[in-house]
């Protein structure tokens, strides 16, 4: 029997990128990259009772350094940047470290990661980039200065780099989800009954996977079909 190709997801300790671990489990081996090791833990023991393989890299994505310790010897068929923050407030009480926090991990995280799988997917001409954005990425709101400008940053980021490899049989796609019911957005809706799950998230990304080697979906803007009114 081959091999299972191997699916690195970041931010893979809880929403959408625990689920989008899980949903890949099926066909990857699966190895999950956050900053809480017992989450991770308790994902892979997840997997493996559902009979997948998963392996936990515990990496403080906004440590350049951290992330260099964990990728040095790291292949993997399919990368899916799934990491995230967001501080919402009025740009005026943004502190230094709120605005970096989430631009290390938004943004910085994308080059520090993908430097390190993009190589050997270019080499084996295959491989697939998924980069989870939002629909924030090409609108506004009020107090999202630092988190809006981030998922900007991934759109232009995504494209660039898909128009760079896809001669190299390298593909990149970016997926914009609107609302997730996620622990992140807990202060902003007590009622999260409307928004999409983090499974419905997952469910897009494996599909992207599965599109042909002949074409390529690159970007795909998911939202609730039944939102709050």
């Amino acid at each position: 029997m081959p091999a299972l190709p191997t699916a690195l997801v970041t931010g893979a300790s809880r929403g959408i990128g625990r689920a989008v671990a899980l949903r890949l489990a099926a066909n990857h081996r699966v190895l999950a990259l956050a900053r809480d090791a017992k989450k991770l833990g308790r994902l892979c023991d997840d997997v493996r009772a559902a009979g997948g393989e998963c392996n936990a890299l515990v990496v403080d994505l906004t440590d350049p350094a951290s992330i260099d310790d964990a990728l040095r010897d790291v292949d993997a068929d399919v990368l899916v940047n799934n990491a995230g923050v967001i501080t919402k407030k009025p740009f005026v009480r943004f502190t230094p470290a709120e605005w970096h926090e989430m631009m290390d991990v938004n943004v910085n995280a994308l080059f520090h990661v993908t430097r390190h799988l993009l190589p050997g997917m270019i080499e084996r001409r295959r491989g697939h980039v998924v980069n989870i954005a939002s629909i924030a990425g090409r609108s506004a709101f009020p107090g999202g200065t630092g988190y809006v400008a981030t998922k900007h940053a991934v759109l232009g980021f995504s494209e660039s780099l898909m128009l760079e490899v896809r001669e190299h049989g390298v593909k990149v796609s970016v997926v914009m989800p609107g609302s997730v019911a996620t622990d992140m957005i807990v202060g902003d809706s007590k009622d999260q009954s409307w928004m999409l799950k983090p499974e419905d998230v997952a469910e897009v990304v494996a599909r992207i996977l599965d599109t042909p080697l002949s074409a390529l979906t690159y970007q795909v803007e998911v939202r609730a079909s039944n939102p709050k009114k």
